[in-house]
């Protein structure tokens, strides 16, 4: 599987590119096509696992496909340091 698969907006897919992102990690495969159907998720994996990856990618590419100016997503993310 590469990040293509996931059929993300031309933007995006250049974006990932451009980082060298090409091939996606375990966590990133099985959470992304769950969070672009919008549902909840709750993931764990190792750290340098691409967690973060995985839930935001998918939110970009729903902030691409309905543009506001509005907020669209809050990230919470609890921190050891």
């Amino acid at each position: 599987m590469t990040f293509n698969d996931f059929g993300f907006k031309d933007e995006l897919q250049a974006g990932l590119r451009d980082i060298g992102y090409t091939v996606p990690t375990h966590i990133q495969e099985q959470a992304i096509p769950i969070i672009l159907e919008k549902k909840d998720l709750i993931g764990a994996a190792q750290t340098g696992t691409g967690k973060t990856g995985a839930f935001v990618v998918p939110v970009i590419q729903q902030i691409l496909e309905h543009p506001s100016e509005h907020t669209q997503a809050l990230i919470l993310s609890p921190t050891r340091e």
